[in-house]
């Protein structure tokens, strides 16, 4: 009667204790498959290239946007002085993004483009960013977003509310030739100056 007793006691307790094993195991597969997709979903982008944009060979949006120096400038002023490269990056919390403006500034200028950096971050937050990264060159600020958007920058490289790191050329009759987007935070300019060709 004891030994019964005994066995009967000892099948729940053998069970019991394999049941939460297997649930541990189905645990880590159900972590590890999130992983393996975010995983391929970057191998992906970096073999097939960047996103594309539709704005690309069309007509620029039209803006005016408020700069970290004071005022505001509009497209149609900025086009006036000739051929612009906007730039849009992620701002700040990102040291590369500004360390990108005195690298590009003086190469595209040689090559008779401006330089605009535009960020969609408040207009003080960039302007101390700047001053610690020692950028001097106005920033224009598109705090609502609407520029970025109509340019295609918002949603590139898993960042949805705010551009990754990326340019668009538009000539100085307010044509867009070429608009890269890149993964990485910093761009030499000799690879810039490169990937933009003769757009």
């Amino acid at each position: 009667m004891t030994a019964r007793t005994t066995r009967k006691r000892s099948l729940p307790r053998t069970g019991g204790t394999a049941e939460p094993r297997r649930r541990s195991a189905w645990a880590w597969v159900g972590f590890a498959i999130p992983l393996v997709v975010l995983l391929l979903v970057i191998t992906v982008s970096s073999v097939m290239g960047e996103p594309g944009s539709e704005i690309e060979t069309g007509q620029a949006p039209p803006f005016a946007l408020p700069t970290t120096a004071g005022g505001v400038v509009s497209l149609d002023e900025i086009l006036a002085q000739g051929d612009a490269l906007l730039y849009f990056s992620m701002g700040v919390g990102c040291d590369g993004c500004f360390t990108q403006i005195p690298e590009a500034l003086t190469g595209l200028q040689e090559r008779g483009l401006q330089l605009v950096p535009i960020m969609v971050d408040p207009a003080d937050w960039v302007a101390e960013e700047a001053a610690r990264t020692g950028v001097t060159t106005p920033i224009l600020i598109d705090e609502s977003r609407e520029v970025s958007h109509a340019y295609g920058m918002l949603g590139v490289y898993g960042h949805p509310d705010r551009p990754s790191h990326s340019f668009a050329l538009v000539h100085a009759d307010g044509t867009v030739a070429w608009v890269k987007h890149y993964s990485t935070m910093f761009v030499p300019l000799d690879q810039l100056l490169a990937d933009m060709g003769s757009a």
